[in-house]
């Protein structure tokens, strides 16, 4: 690929479908790049003690969407090397172990690439409308940006 054609990217995508590291991971993949990283937050068993047997996600499309496209343009801003950002978050049922958000980040140096990953997931955890319900322990819908604990 022409250095020249590799302009920078945002890969945003919300789907019901089962998500793909290896397909995220390959969107932001560089040339000019020497780091991708990854955040991949899965679902677990348990909850604040409680058994979980699956997660369900809903959202509010456009406005996420709209939502991950600035905390694109923050990255951007906050690490101007960055090259390729990908977010991908799954919606509706996610069985325990399986992907709920990928995101992947590609940069020239491994510093900036993994401040922007954790930007990314804890701005998106706390801006982005989309929310989970738990099933198996509880019920209550919870939006995934208040009263989750970190991964």
């Amino acid at each position: 690929m022409d250095e020249s054609e590799d302009v920078p990217k945002d890969f945003i995508k919300l789907k019901s479908e089962k998500l793909s590291v290896d397909e995220v991971s390959e969107l932001v993949i560089s040339p000019c790049c020497g780091a991708v990283s990854l955040f991949i937050g899965t679902t677990r068993n348990n909850f604040e003690g409680k058994k979980v047997i699956h997660l369900e996600y809903e959202a509010y499309t456009s406005m996420a969407e709209t939502e991950i496209r600035k905390i694109c343009r923050d990255v951007r801003q906050k690490w101007p090397s960055v090259k390729h950002i990908a977010v991908h978050h799954r919606l509706g049922v996610v069985p325990v172990t399986e992907a709920s958000v990928i995101i992947a980040v590609s940069s020239p140096h491994r510093v900036e690439s993994l401040e922007a990953v954790m930007y990314c997931i804890n701005t998106l955890k706390a801006s982005v409308p989309i929310w989970k319900k738990e099933t198996g322990s509880s019920v209550v819908p919870e939006r995934i940006s208040r009263g989750s604990e970190p991964c």
